[in-house]
Order: C-alpha cells, then structure tokens, then sequence
C-alpha cells in the first residue's frame, strides 16, 4: 500500500507538469496571434518574442510527456493489446516501462546534461540581435523533461504491479527476458556474427513489439538502443547526437503549428459546430436519395478543413449522423462508409497534420503542400458524391429521400447561417496561408482565437471547454513528438547500420526506375497503413525515401501528396483503419463491424482511383498555384 501511495505523489507531479502545459499551450496561442497582428499590422516586430515563442513551444510537449504517460495517450497498435486480460496488460506495461522507457531516457539524459551544461558552461545566448539570453535554460526544460517521465515511468511499473492478480506470470516473464538478455550478451562478447542483416531484425523486431500492443514511440527509442548496444559499428555514441536533433525538433517553427491546429480543432470540437452543420445540411440535401449521406460527405470536408482531427470528426458525426441515418432508412453500409470516408477527410485537405509533418520530414513548404492538396481533397468529395448518388440510384431503399415540414426558403437559410462561421475561419486561415500573408503557425494561432469566437457565439465558450481542449492538446502534441524523438533514434541508429544506403542501392541500383520506386514505395506505405499510424510512417519511412526521391529526380511536392492521399487511404483498411475503430467506438451496437467493413472497401477503392488520377495528371496539383 505505501508503493501504491508513492506512485499517487508521483502521479501528482505528471498531473502539475501537465496542467502548467496546458496554460501554456494557450499562452502560445495568444502569443503567436499578438505576435503576427502587430507585425502585420503595425512592422512591429521582436526577436526575443518571437523566440520565446518556441520555448514556450517546446515546455509544451516537453512537460507533456509524462503527463500524456499518465493518462496512457502515448498511442499503441491495440490489434490484439485490446483483448488482453488486466494482467497482461500490466505485465506489457511493466516490461515497457523497465526495458524501453527508462533505459533509453538514462541515455538521453546523460547526453542531454551535457550540452546543457555546456551551454552553461559557454554562456550561450541567441544568435540573433535582440534575441534571448541563458539559452541553457531552455535546453534544461529538455533534461527535466525526461527526468519527469521516468519518474512516471516508475509510478506506472508500481500501479501495474498492484495490478496484477497473479505477480508470479510477471516474474516468470522478467526471468525469461533476464536470460534471453543473457544470451545476447554472450553472443555480443564473443562478437558473433548476425544470422540476419541487422537493419532486417531492427524492422522485425519494432513490428513485433508493436504488434505486441507497446506503446509506438518507446518501440523506437528501445529497439533503437538495444541495436547501438549489441552492433559494434554502431555503438551508445550514435545517440549522442540525439539531444541536439531534439533540439532542432524543438526550434522548428513549422511543427510548431501543430499543437496550434490541434488546439483550434478541439475547441471548434465543443463548439456544437459540427451538430449545427449536420443538421442543417441534412435537410438541405434531404430531399435528394442519398443526399443524407451527401451532407455528411460536405461536412466531413468543413470539419476536415476547420479541424483536421480524423478521430474528432469521426466520432462526432458517428454520434449525430448515424441515428438520424438510420432512423431515415439507410443501409447501414452506406452510412457507416460514408461517414469514415468523409471523417478521414482531415487527413489530406488543408490545414491537415499530415501535410505539416510531411513539409518537415521533406523539407518542404508546407503553404506549398496546402496548395497543393487542395484539388486532390475536392478530386475525393466530387468522387464520394458521385459515388452516393449512383449507389442511391440503383439502390433506392438503400438511401431514402427525407420529407421536410419546412419551406426550402427556411431550409436554405438555416443552412447558410451554419455554412457561413465555419467557412469564414477556413477561408482566413488557409487564405492567409495560400496568400503568403501569414505562416502556418501564425494560421493556427489566429485559428485558435477565430475557434473561440465561434465557440462564444453559440455560447458555449468556457473555462471548461478551454481546460478540456488544452489538456487534450498536451497529450495529442506530446504524443506525436515523442514518436518524432522515437522515430529520429531509431533513424540515427538505422543509418549508422547502412539502411539509407540499402535502400538508395536497391531502389536507384536494382530497380533503377522512377515508376518502379513509385509502385513500391506506395504499395509499402499502403501495406504498412494496415499496422501503424500515418505518425510512425511519417518519421520513420519518409526520412528513408526522401534521399532516393531526390535521387530520382521526382517532383517532391507531388510524391509528398501521393504519400498523403495513401496515408489518408490507410485509416478507412480494414481490418486495422483507425478510423473504422473510432466509427465502432461511437456507433456501439447500432451497426456491426461487418456492415462498417462493407461500407468502407468501395470508399478505399475511390481513393485509389484519386490516387491514380494525380499520378497520371501530377500538374492538377499546381491548379492553385506552386
């Protein structure tokens, strides 16, 4: 009971820690609008604001850690995690926390003290004129950030400890890996040589784990640990660098857009927005067979370029759109489809995560990447409606027309009245953005404050709903950027064993054809859309591709958004799409899993088709401009 009392002080901490980051994601917001409206408006500008801007940027995530940990928001592939019994689970948990969590953090850790002390040490300060000063200070937060999840590590070892019902099946399994740790060991002492290439068992071994129900990120820091120790080529100093890539990632301005778009996204969530749309465009389109299905098509893509969140916008229109849908008539099949479809929807249209994730790993401007997307996510609606009325056509009690009491006059103004707020923010977001006005973070922060007046506007702007939407953006933001730091580990450890090399060789050398690599490199991203998050693919396998896209001469701004419509593609696959497990969440029993599947596959195939068209016409994605 006392272990069970020192794990709840060290709750207490992760929950502070999280709270302050949630203040301060809100502070961001309201700093980057300052910032942007007086440069704009007034070419009044200041470097120190501007960076400590991304200071307070990077306590967000870095205080986040342990607070997402807490409430266990780091994400996993819970194919088979989900039908684990309570002790198993705790013994995944305990297993996690002593062999990936903890080791690698020490690791980190001692690198991080020292450059911190040495810019200490240095006096470091900015490189800019009128920049800040004590830069250590900032790369402190990194070394606390660590420290704050290792002690939450421990906390989670002793509440799954308490757990367990039967402590013995931990013991045996610790024993166990206690041994096969042993093994190692000895095989690495007398320098045995790999039955397999190396860079074949790190892949192995991360899918295993993941498949095993790890948490994704601490998969990739472990396994890219466990290979520096074993592989004599590599060695602890690989990582040494890692703390200073973190500290890049902690200094880029374009990711700092995402807790932004995040924070925009939540608010706008509980902002019964979405519930106002679905009904007004229901009875807009109502009228029509299939135009149900249509209106939740046209939201998803309101949602998709208001708020970008796949889960949110799933769940939401699972809970409003698929009783009414049903109560009309419609097949299960089609309103379960068309429902995923349309949620996914945020994947690919601007301001869309992907895309600003992709713009970093590939070096690339993500107004670009916006620009870009913008006739591929109209290419998918136009062929989703086309779809539904085809389908409602030769399937007509599949999809009944709804018969309204009220005049179409009436119908048509309460439908513009709830088009018109959320079309506005999208146009002066994106607009600015497409116009070069505006950054996309500058974007997000003005975002954030056109959400919350909207949110004030329907009344329902409070310091509940603001609390709600920061705390959840501190575990989303936290969660995606310890999978960046995960995933930037296992980069560097994969390198050093020859895996960019391999991959540039067997794709330039073997292959040697652009459409070729195209092919493969696609249908690799789609198969492995199956497994993981479009997160882990786009820190892990893009890094890998970007040299061979380069070396191949291919349009990078194009193969980034074929990446992304396949990513996008990834969460309708059954029987592991994400978004199908979130229509199911919300949907209980009103609809199978069966009938989910069916009416997702016609929906994938639309998107391969979508697919297909961009890479035969690549110039449709410059109609807006390069």
């Amino acid at each position: 009971m006392q272990e069970f009392q020192f794990s709840y002080y060290l709750d207490r901490i992760s929950k502070y820690a999280g709270l302050l980051a949630a203040v301060l994601v809100v502070a961001l917001s309201l700093l980057v609008a300052y910032d942007a409206g007086m440069r704009y408006l007034f070419s009044s500008g200041s470097i120190a604001l501007q960076e400590m801007e991304w200071h307070l940027f990077d306590m967000v995530f870095l205080l986040g850690l342990s607070y997402a940990l807490k409430h266990d928001k780091h994400v996993r592939v819970d194919i088979f995690y989900e039908r684990y019994g309570q002790d198993t689970k705790a013994i995944v948990q305990v297993v996690s926390m002593l062999l990936l969590v903890i080791p690698f953090s020490l690791i980190f850790l001692n690198d991080a003290f020292d450059m911190t002390w040495q810019s200490y040490v240095q006096h470091e300060v900015s490189s800019d004129p009128g920049g800040l000063t004590n830069r250590w200070i900032i790369k402190a937060v990194l070394v606390l950030g660590f420290i704050l999840l290792i002690l939450q590590a421990v906390s989670e070892i002793l509440k799954a400890y308490h757990r367990l019902e039967s402590k013995k099946r931990l013991w045996r399994v610790l024993t166990v890996l206690v041994l096969l740790g042993g093994l190692i060991y000895a095989a690495w002492y007398n320098r045995m040589a790999f039955w397999f290439d190396p860079v074949f068992l790190m892949f192995a071994l991360a899918l295993f784990l993941l498949m095993l129900g790890f948490q994704v990120a601490f998969v990739f820091a472990g396994v890219a640990l466990f290979f520096a120790l074993i592989s004599d080529e590599v060695g602890l100093h690989v990582l040494e660098m890692l703390p200073y890539r973190t500290y890049g990632i902690m200094g880029n301005v374009t990711l700092m857009a995402v807790p932004l778009f995040i924070l925009m996204g939540l608010i706008l969530e509980k902002s019964k927005m979405a519930e106002e749309l679905l009904h007004s465009m229901g009875q807009l389109f109502g009228s029509v067979r299939g135009g149900l299905a249509i209106s939740v098509v046209l939201v998803g893509a309101i949602l998709a370029a208001s708020t970008g969140i796949v889960g949110a916008s799933v769940v939401m229109m699972g809970l409003i759109a698929l009783p009414l849908m049903l109560k009309q008539g419609y097949s299960p099949a089609l309103a379960s489809g068309s429902i995923a479809a349309s949620g996914t929807l945020g994947q690919l249209i601007p301001p869309s995560i992907v895309l600003i994730v992709l713009g970093d790993q590939m070096h690339l401007s993500v107004g670009d990447l916006f620009k870009a997307a913008v006739v591929p996510g109209l290419l998918l609606i136009i062929l989703y409606i086309v779809y539904i009325l085809i389908f409602s056509f030769l399937k007509k009690e599949a999809a009944p027309a709804i018969i309204t009491d009220k005049s179409y006059g009436e119908v048509v103004r309460s439908a513009v009245k709830a088009i018109i707020p959320p079309l506005f923010l999208i146009g002066a977001v994106l607009g600015s953005i497409f116009a070069g006005i505006a950054s996309p973070t500058e974007s997000a922060a003005i975002g954030v404050l056109g959400a919350m007046i909207l949110a004030a506007a329907n009344k329902v702007l409070d310091r509940a709903l603001i609390r709600y939407a920061a705390i959840e953006t501190v575990k989303l933001t936290a969660m995606i950027f310890m999978i960046l730091i995960g995933a930037t580990a296992f980069s560097l450890v994969f390198n050093e064993l020859g895996g960019g090399d391999m991959a540039l060789t067997f794709f330039t050398g073997d292959l040697g054809d652009k459409w070729s690599f195209i092919l493969i490199a696609m249908l690799v991203i789609f198969l492995l859309g199956f497994f993981i998050d479009f997160i882990e693919i786009a820190f892990v396998v893009v890094p890998i591709l970007v040299p061979i896209v380069a070396s191949f001469g291919i349009d990078p701004v194009w193969f980034a958004i074929l990446i992304a419509m396949n990513l996008q593609a990834s969460f309708l696959t059954p029987p592991f799409g994400f978004a199908l497990f979130y229509l199911k969440g919300a949907a209980g029993d009103k609809v199978s899993t069966g009938d989910i599947y069916r009416g997702v596959l016609p929906f994938i195939l639309l998107q391969v088709l979508a697919l297909g068209i961009i890479v035969l016409f690549p110039d449709l994605i410059y109609l807006f401009g390069k």
